[in-house]
């Protein structure tokens, strides 16, 4: 089967939700020089280009997959600047994440200077408020950022769950206009959805056909860097109610998925780059690099979609 390959759009009309599509979070490269792993910005430039016309919406950018924790706020400064400069007209969304509020809001003062499109931050991480801190919290991040707030909902790194009525109560703020979905609770994904006020932004990739036939409105998945030209024709198909090829090619990627997140991401996905000649296979501690034997089942994997739907789209990022 061939899937055509077209520009995603990312942003919606006016008056309804802002993010759409499939958005990327890359990867950070870095380098092995001695007992230093300085980032990679040769690979970095590498990448986007790699990526820019593969059909994805955007890129998202010193997030989990990007392994913002290991960076520091200088290091994640030249990454934002390395991509901003190479992404063209692909809006380009950027990790925010911290539990000292004093801090977080000097780095976003930071962030305030850049061109982004918008900025995905999750809850305070392990300090477990009620819910009524972390409303303030966010809404005190929405009033500080010049770019819209992306609400980024994954309880088990942070170990706060935001409740749905939290979610609604934020979805009311004028500055906050989407979620990464990772909250594991279909109600509140149905829920959100169906309120209308926020992009619902499939965060968990094995629930990216779930949360688009519901009616979401696109994806920031890890495992779009392994054939992105396919993910982005099953968000169209089912966009286009082609119901039939979304579930084939979900079907055909669910392999890959899985593989993707047997050993800790972004050990596999950089594993896959580094065989395609894009990056070196080096993470920064405590993340280590996928096993040999798991990086031999995904170039297996990946060329069995191959195989399925084409060299042309395979080749199309």
């Amino acid at each position: 089967m061939q899937v055509a390959q077209s520009q995603t759009p990312s942003m919606a009309s006016p008056g309804s939700p802002a993010f759409r599509g499939i958005w990327l979070p890359l990867v950070t490269p870095f380098l092995r020089n001695g007992a230093d792993t300085p980032v990679d910005h040769a690979a970095l430039r590498r990448l986007v280009a790699h990526y820019r016309r593969s059909g994805i919406a955007g890129f998202v950018i010193c997030g989990t997959t990007g392994e913002a924790a290991a960076l520091d706020h200088a290091e994640q400064l030249a990454v934002f600047d390395t991509v901003l400069t190479q992404a063209g007209d692909l809006p380009v969304i950027a990790g925010l994440a911290g539990n000292h509020l004093g801090h977080t809001l000097a780095r976003m003062d930071a962030f305030n200077a850049l061109p982004l499109a918008g900025v995905l931050t999750p809850a305070p991480y392990y300090i477990r408020p009620a819910q009524a801190g972390l409303v303030d919290w966010f809404q005190t991040l929405a009033d500080r950022s010049r770019a819209p707030l992306v609400l980024y909902d994954i309880p088990y790194r942070t170990g706060a769950t935001l409740t749905l009525e939290t979610l609604l109560t934020l979805a009311g703020h004028g500055n906050i206009c989407a979620i990464k979905d990772c909250g594991g609770n279909a109600h509140t994904t149905q829920a959100l959805i169906a309120d209308g006020r926020l992009s619902v932004l499939a965060g968990e990739d094995h629930q990216l056909l779930s949360t688009l036939t519901m009616g979401g409105h696109g994806a920031i998945i890890a495992s779009s860097h392994c054939r992105p030209a396919h993910f982005s024709a099953l968000y169209r198909a089912v966009q286009t109610q082609q119901l039939d090829v979304a579930r084939s090619l979900f079907h055909a990627l669910m392999p890959v998925v899985k593989l993707l997140f047997a050993e800790a991401n972004p050990g596999p996905v950089k594993a896959w780059l580094a065989r395609e000649g894009l990056l070196m296979d080096v993470l920064r501690l405590p993340m280590t690099s996928a096993s040999p034997a798991l990086a031999q089942q995904l170039v297996e994997a990946i060329a069995a979609v191959d195989a399925a739907f084409g060299a042309q789209a395979a080749n199309a990022a």
